[in-house]
């Protein structure tokens, strides 16, 4: 198993992505503790994937700097260590530009983007110190070519990268490697409650002519999590079915 005795934590675990990623992990022979604001559905995530291995829920709000810190210190007297970071947590808060309130700007920037700072900060000196680590970064499509009415979910995705491709320059020499990827379309819970015409006219715009599977996303997370890539840094792995080229 490409994980066997890692400890990786994954934010916004709860539910889609997040839970398909852990899921992933746990197959592959991870620890994984997931955090989430929903205290209900981490309880609900822990218990469903509780059959497939070694998997704890906490609760953590990712936009409070020492809530964070306080958390992932937790963590790694618990566990004894973080070897994997899967900075997933996200929001969206959509509206054009004209009609955009400073609240939804600002709501986005915090979880999205400061969020990630926020936990990476909580496991970077220690990663430092073990001379290991993963972290990996969601950033989306959107990141590359906007998106209609998500000004603020587009800029802070961009952020994600500039910020993935900054901490891969610092802190290869430590034995950390910092990647993000971008999903397309992808089939979770939220996405699925797209009016099914919408949905069509994205599947006619993608080559591959589907969304994606959550599944799909999590493989590439775990190749990223595991010892195959370590000569990978700073890489933004598009999964959109050819969406965006």
């Amino acid at each position: 198993m490409k994980l066997s005795g890692k400890v990786a934590v994954v934010t916004g675990g709860a539910r889609g992505l997040g839970k398909a990623i852990a899921q992933r992990f746990l197959k592959e022979g991870a620890v994984v503790v997931i955090t989430d604001i929903n205290k209900e559905a981490l309880q609900i995530c822990a218990a469903d994937l509780s059959g497939f291995g070694e998997i704890s829920g906490i609760q953590m709000d990712v936009t409070k700097f020492d809530e964070v810190q306080e958390r992932m210190a937790g963590i790694i007297r618990e566990r004894g260590k973080i070897d994997v970071l899967v900075n997933n947590a996200g929001i969206t808060a959509d509206a054009q530009l004209k009609n955009m309130s400073e609240a939804q700007f600002d709501s986005v920037v915090a979880v999205n983007m400061k969020g990630v700072f926020c936990c990476t900060k909580g496991v970077v000196n220690h990663m430092i110190s073990n001379g290991y680590g993963k972290i990996i970064n969601i950033s989306s499509v959107t990141a590359h070519n906007g998106n209609f009415g998500q000004t603020n979910y587009a800029a802070t995705k961009a952020a994600v990268i500039a910020m993935t491709q900054t901490w891969a320059k610092e802190l290869a020499k430590s034995g950390i490697n910092v990647n993000a990827v971008a999903p397309g379309y992808i089939a979770t819970e939220m996405v699925q409650k797209v009016p099914e015409k919408i949905l069509d006219s994205i599947r006619a715009k993608t080559p591959s002519k589907r969304l994606g599977e959550p599944d799909e996303i999590a493989a590439a997370c775990a190749y990223l999590a595991s010892d195959e890539s370590k000569f990978v840094n700073g890489a933004v792995l598009k999964i959109d079915g050819g969406l965006v080229l």
